[in-house]
């Protein structure tokens, strides 16, 4: 079985080299716990591999995403990025496909126009942060990367970024499980890996939502202990379930370090 790098260590060794290719990995937690640099890790572990990225980012721009990157020593400003909310088209092909909140609003608009000459007397409207806009947005994505490999080239192995998806149901965490199940139908391909973010409430510590666990194939969940009791910042991480894997089963202690990003700490 080829297994995908995390681009965090110890994390792999704890998931026997890697996550199982083909696979949809959610990591889930509250803000702060690493959830964000951790799609950062996986993604910039690709890129040195020679796999190309799609990176969905709702909370942020991607420029943040890079600056961010850069502190914790991954550049992927040396990788040739391509935003779908360019008018233009890529003069080569990319090593990093981003789909941001305007790149989804643009695909949204076009969703809209083409329900209109479909339909001109019912136009259905397309939101930015809707499910159908974001599986458009990653078929474009695919499209633009040749992800189903053209004839007599073989299929190159991508990863799929997208942080977070509890945007998309956030006003409709009851869809959830819906949404996940249309997202993965349209977009899996045994060459795509996959690693989503899942947001949680600091003040209930549940998710946003239920549904997208249970798509999953692998569920990292990463949380950080109360902070008025601890009076510190203490992050930890544990894999909960990883499908084909002798995974391990106790919590890493995490530290975020500049140069360094997520470091995890086998606890005895």
């Amino acid at each position: 079985m080829k297994r995908i790098s995390t681009g965090v260590e110890e994390l792999d060794r704890a998931l026997e080299g890697g996550i199982p290719q083909g696979s949809w990995v959610v990591a889930t937690g509250e803000p702060g716990v690493g959830k964000s640099i951790l799609c950062i890790h996986f993604a910039y572990a690709g890129l040195r591999a020679g796999d190309p990225v799609v990176y969905v980012t709702t909370e942020q721009e991607f420029r943040d995403v890079m600056e961010q990157a850069k502190q914790l020593g991954m550049d992927l400003a040396q990788y040739a990025a391509y935003n779908i909310a360019w008018r233009k088209e890529p003069e080569e092909l990319p090593e990093i496909v981003v789909i941001d909140i305007f790149g989804l609003l643009k695909v949204a608009r076009q969703l809209t126009e083409r329900a209109r000459e479909e339909s001109p007397e019912k136009v259905r409207r397309y939101a930015a942060l809707s499910i159908d806009t974001l599986i458009e947005a990653i078929n474009e994505a695919y499209k633009i990367l040749a992800v189903a490999g053209e004839r007599g080239t073989p299929e190159r192995h991508v990863r799929l970024v997208i942080d977070s998806m509890s945007a998309f149901w956030v006003d409709k965490p009851v869809m959830a499980r819906k949404y996940s199940y249309q997202l993965k139908i349209a977009t899996h391909r045994d060459n795509v890996t996959a690693l989503l973010t899942s947001q949680y409430a600091p003040t209930t510590r549940q998710a946003y939502g239920f549904g997208l666990e249970h798509i999953a194939d692998g569920v990292i969940h990463m949380w950080m202990d109360e902070v008025e009791t601890a009076k510190e910042v203490r992050r930890w991480l544990i894999i909960k379930k990883m499908r084909m894997t002798a995974h391990e089963t106790k919590a890493f202690k995490v530290r975020i370090e500049s140069g360094r990003g997520l470091v995890l700490e086998k606890i005895s």
